[in-house]
This record gives C-alpha cells, structure tokens and sequence, in this order.
C-alpha cells in the first residue's frame, strides 16, 4: 500500500499540467498571403468586396494558412477603400455597415497544407495526362 501511495505521488508531481493561453499582439486578418493588422480607425470610402475570412487560426499553436483571421469569424468580408492601393490597406466589415482600416504588415508565413495542395494538383494533373495518353494508344490500335 506504501509503494502505492509513493507510485501516485511521484506520478501527480512528474505530470505535467498542460495549461496553454495564446495571446495575440493585435487583431489581424490574412488575404491573399499578406497579413494585415487590423486598426481602430474607421473607414466610410469602400470600395468592393475582394475576400473574407475563411478559417480561424488554431488557438494552440497559433498557425494559420489562407484566408485567416485571429478574431474575426468566418465569413467577414474584406474591402478595398477607394483612393489606397490594397498592398498598403484594406477595410475590414466589424460590423453592418462599419469598416475598420487594416494596415499591411508583412506576408503571411508559408503552411505546409499549401505545398500538398499544390502537390497534389500537379500529382492529379500528371494522372489525367497520362490516362488521356493510354486511352488514345489504345484506339489507334
């Protein structure tokens, strides 16, 4: 019973307690692999819709890839404001009818999940070329 209780206390203190909280430094959205830190400053000249968010950043780690926010849902739509090119600020929807500026502050990070698409397209494409070449051996003879 002795060697028990020692055998469960030493396992409660080896054991680690996972306890993980991610802090960003500023909200920020990601569109078309540039991250853009999104301000307080509101904007009323936009111009049209030229993407929205479409998936969150994992909150453990803090990867992402594509068209990402850290705070914002899927979904929430990215505008261009009229007079400034979209590689120096994009307005982002906070809300109906209410666009916050979003400054550039540097391309995203490449993800790994971006080369297995490309991987696997080229894969797809060498397949389909392939199969349209035997199929076209096969009728000549």
């Amino acid at each position: 019973m002795r060697k028990l209780i020692l055998f469960l206390l030493c396992f409660i203190f080896t054991s680690q307690l996972s306890v993980q909280a991610l802090s960003w430094a500023y909200p920020f959205v990601v569109w078309k692999g540039n991250v853009y830190e999104v301000t307080d400053e509101e904007v009323s000249d936009i111009g049209d819709v030229i993407g929205k968010v479409k998936r969150g950043t994992d909150e453990m780690t803090g990867e992402y890839f594509g068209d990402a926010s850290n705070m914002y849902p899927k979904g929430t739509k990215y505008y261009e404001i009229k007079g400034i090119s979209p590689k120096i600020a994009i307005a982002v929807e906070v809300e109906e009818s209410k666009w916050y500026k979003a400054d550039y502050v540097h391309e995203a990070p490449k993800h790994w999940l971006e080369n297995v698409i490309i991987v696997l397209t080229f894969v797809m494409l060498i397949v389909a070329v392939f199969t349209i070449m035997i199929r076209m051996n096969n009728r000549k003879t």
